[in-house]
């Protein structure tokens, strides 16, 4: 090939331009190269279009896709309200903490000595944290609730990938005096027993946010504005003393170690508003270190814990029948030597008295004498009037795990099933509810709300019984105590002290256990001018002192001295020697 004088190629076999070869003479309809044109004009035009609908005339999801690309909304958790006692003493606060949380891809970069160090700050084996960092996720927490001590260490370390949230932390001064009371939370600052769950929706408050843009690393790098105020939770002001609630806790723990016992449980009231001043249990537990956390030791007994109440329910058999009239604290009594047949079944009291009054029957805790008297009664109004002081009945105290209890229907009671609950067997209730069942006697016939907040108006009561009948009842369970009396270990020195005594056979599968009992007390103080209800109950007791006289008298004793004097409330006897005799009466349930 060679080129020509006109600069073109032509073929050095037949003189012709290369251009204009036959060969690449290809001729093509010009239509087609018409609707290609067409067909790239409108795509640009397509692509013109678009591009100005959304930069111009609908901007919103260009932005929407930048935003959640850069722009993050962070919770701002809003402060749990406070739990305090009826004296303003704090039971329960917030504390500032934060949440380690981290960037695996970022955070496996680190030196191996600072992922040592971070292991030994957040208290875990660095197995586990290099566990949590090979997760495939994004994001990812190593740690709740680390203190800012703690934080201010790791921050130190400069990690990348690495930042924290902040939170709160919930701790409680009084420890495990005040456990039951108050409760906890989990690490979500939900409420989970006690006040702190009952109360949650008043605790909790309402959080707030923000948006801000952060970078790849999580940093936040710009402000952006608020969403949301956070609003903080409201204080809550329980009826509780604490000074009282300590007296009760350091007594019934005294009083299981003393008595070898498995549990007990202790309860005050105020008699003039149903408020509930101390409730304590044993075991126990510290809300602020769960770790070792038992089920025993979770358990509200005062509350949760049903059991019969033995012979702390005769005055309600008794009283029923002096308020209809059918006995007074002077009419006779036979109980026989100590036996008698019901329905073909055995009653019996520990000893024979013979012909009694009716105020004997309670002082020496006659089950002969309480029956004879519940015969005088129907089934109906016997079961009217346990469910009219709440036995039996879902309770309303706004606490959780509050138990009903059991009182049958009347219509099912047999002859001796009347009898056996006239004296506390065959029903079953809390502490908390014998307690309040108490108030009618404390006070003048009438019974009242209970409340575990401070109560700031007078609560309206429901009359049960007389005026009369109650102050005649409070005469009767004063003789309790006397050393003629199954509960002269309830004394106590310069004060007139009236209550009852109970022991209950234990039901262990199915059958009444004849080495495992409860014992337990109910008593008013002073008895001049009634301020506290108190109950006491401890739980299987080891050794011969079974006996609620001889195990929860003397622990409420020890209660309501330690009450009185704490309260400055004025002694109302001149007596001041205590008597108790060698071999005390024991009661006969």
């Amino acid at each position: 090939m060679k080129v020509g004088t006109n600069g073109s190629r032509v073929a050095a076999a037949k003189g012709v331009a290369f251009s204009k070869s036959p060969v690449l003479a290809v001729r093509l309809p010009d239509w087609r190269s018409r609707v290609v044109l067409f067909g790239l004009f409108s795509a640009f035009a397509a692509l013109a279009g678009r591009a100005l609908w959304l930069q111009g005339v609908s901007d919103q999801f260009l932005q929407k896709q930048g935003a959640s690309r850069y722009e993050r909304t962070l919770e701002l958790p809003a402060t749990r309200g406070k739990i305090l006692d009826r004296n303003g003493l704090v039971l329960a606060s917030s504390l500032p903490v934060k949440a380690v949380w981290a960037i695996p891809e970022d955070v496996k970069q680190s030196p191996p000595e600072k992922l040592a160090e971070l292991a030994r700050l957040l208290e875990m084996p660095q197995a586990d944290l290099m566990k949590k960092l090979d997760s495939d996720r994004t994001f990812v927490y190593l740690k709740r609730q680390v203190e800012m001590d703690v934080i201010a260490k790791i921050e130190k370390l400069g990690i990348d990938g690495l930042d924290t949230r902040k939170e709160y932390k919930r701790y409680y001064p009084q420890g495990d005096v005040m456990a039951h009371m108050v409760g906890f939370t989990n690490v979500e600052d939900i409420g989970q027993e006690g006040i702190e769950l009952a109360q949650q929706k008043n605790l909790v408050g309402q959080t707030g946010s923000r948006r801000v843009i952060k970078d790849r690393l999580g940093r936040i790098v710009e402000d952006v504005g608020m969403s949301r105020e956070p609003h903080d939770g409201k204080d809550i002001t329980l009826s509780v003393d604490s000074k009282l609630q300590y007296i009760a806790y350091q007594s019934i723990k005294d009083a299981v170690a003393k008595f070898n016992a498995k549990a007990g449980a202790a309860v005050v009231l105020d008699v003039h508003t149903g408020e509930v001043l101390a409730l304590a249990n044993w075991p126990t537990y510290n809300p602020n270190d769960r770790s070792h956390l038992t089920g025993e030791q979770l358990r509200n007994r005062v509350i949760t814990d049903t059991f019969e109440p033995g012979s702390t329910l005769k005055p309600f058999t008794v009283s029923l029948a002096m308020d209809k009239g059918l006995v007074k604290p002077s009419t006779m009594i036979d109980t026989g030597n100590g036996v008698i047949m019901i329905g073909g079944h055995v009653v019996h009291d520990t000893s024979a008295h013979g012909v009694i009054n009716v105020s004997e029957v309670i002082q020496h805790s006659s089950n002969i004498g309480t029956s004879k008297i519940a015969q005088m009664l129907t089934p109906q109004e016997m079961w009217e009037m346990f469910t009219k002081v709440g036995f039996g009945q879902a309770p309303r105290f706004g606490f959780p795990g509050a138990a009903a209890g059991r009182v049958r229907p009347y219509k099912a009671w047999s002859q001796i099933g009347q009898a056996n609950m006239s004296f506390g067997q065959g029903i079953s209730m809390s502490l908390l509810q014998l307690a309040r069942g108490w108030l009618i006697f404390a006070r003048n016939g009438d019974i009242i709300p209970l409340s575990f907040q401070k109560v700031t108006e007078k609560p309206v009561g429901q009359q049960i019984i007389s005026p009369k009948t109650a102050a005649q009842m409070r005469t009767m369970v004063e003789s309790v105590v006397s050393p003629e009396g199954t509960a002269p270990q309830a004394q106590i020195a310069g004060y007139r002290v009236g209550g009852k005594t109970g022991t209950a056979q234990k039901v262990i599968d199915g059958r009444y256990s004849q080495s495992h009992y409860i014992g337990s007390f109910a008593g008013i103080v002073p008895m001049s001018n009634p301020r506290f209800v108190i109950a006491v109950m401890i739980d299987d007791p080891v050794g011969a002192g079974h006996w609620g006289g001889t195990v929860a008298a003397p622990t409420f004793a020890t209660l309501a001295a330690n009450a009185l004097r704490a309260e400055n409330i004025p002694p109302d006897s001149s007596v001041t020697d205590i008597i108790i005799p060698e071999h005390p009466v024991e009661e006969s349930n």
